[in-house]
């Protein structure tokens, strides 16, 4: 019996020990933006949370659009993660639940996709982009990442040991048709993959950076990421002042891990209760 709680004990600590650790870059932030500038360079660094955090705000929302940016990486982000959870969970059904010629050696195509470096397509998706006049528009934010192979890989790992063969055979013997097996069998069981999925698209798109930097050529309509590049001064940069612009940016993101994790633990919760 000790040893059961000296090993609850120790497995507590640690937990509490990497929730710190997992929570201190946030407070950190929240710190230096709640500084000046001046008090973030001081020895030895203040740890405390200071009085000039909403003169800070203050100082992002008159140097940029702030909640304009925000709008459209948040439309930009929805859209995309609503259009990966549709095409990668319907990719990943038809790979891990349908036989089907050349199924393998597309998939095994789109596993090397994973080496090929992100950073290449970026030339030819402007020059195709370009071609149908989409430059400077949402559709270049949204078009180009409707799916993705991480997206379909994560997704057929998941369906093809979560959804029983049993349950396919079922809906054909009823007489349903593909889409009709995603519908009703598929996505109910993917739920959990795909709260993840969400939650990871969500995050990516609205941190990126380089792609809407490129694209977005008007500068009234920039993405939060490259609105707050501008907070940098050519001669100096006011420390605090870029900080408190981050931490506004991270806030909407708090709040979406925390709907979609509880989402994500429910439906978890949920799937190891039926089996």
């Amino acid at each position: 019996m000790r040893t059961e709680t000296v090993r609850t004990v120790v497995g507590h600590v640690v937990l509490m020990f990497g929730v710190l650790v997992s929570i201190f870059p946030f407070y950190w932030m929240l710190v230096m933006a709640s500084n000046t500038t001046s008090d973030i360079f001081t020895y030895p660094p203040k740890l405390f949370v200071g009085s000039h955090l909403f003169e800070n705000m203050g100082h992002v929302l008159d140097n940029i659009d702030f909640f304009g940016s925000m709008l459209i990486t948040l439309i930009a982000s929805l859209g995309v993660t609503v259009l990966v959870l549709f095409f990668d969970s319907l990719a990943a059904f038809a790979f891990a639940k349908y036989e089907f010629p050349g199924r393998n050696l597309l998939f095994g195509l789109l596993l090397a996709t994973f080496m090929i470096p992100s950073q290449l397509a970026l030339v030819p998706q402007f020059v195709t982009l370009a071609e149908f006049g989409w430059i400077g528009s949402l559709k270049a934010l949204i078009i180009p990442g409707a799916a993705n192979a991480f997206g379909i890989f994560w997704m057929r790992q998941y369906a093809k040991g979560a959804i029983p063969d049993e349950l396919i055979s079922a809906a054909k013997v009823d007489g349903a048709g593909f889409f009709r097996q995603y519908l009703t069998v598929g996505l109910p069981v993917l739920r959990p993959g795909l709260a993840f999925l969400g939650i990871f698209t969500f995050i990516n798109v609205w941190n990126d950076y380089l792609w809407p930097l490129i694209v977005m050529t008007d500068p009234n309509k920039l993405t939060l990421q490259v609105a707050l590049q501008q907070l940098n001064g050519v001669y100096g940069t006011d420390y605090s002042m870029v900080m408190a612009g981050a931490l506004m940016s991270v806030i909407p993101l708090i709040g979406v891990f925390l709907i979609g994790g509880r989402h994500f633990i429910a439906d978890i919760a949920a799937g190891a209760m039926k089996f």
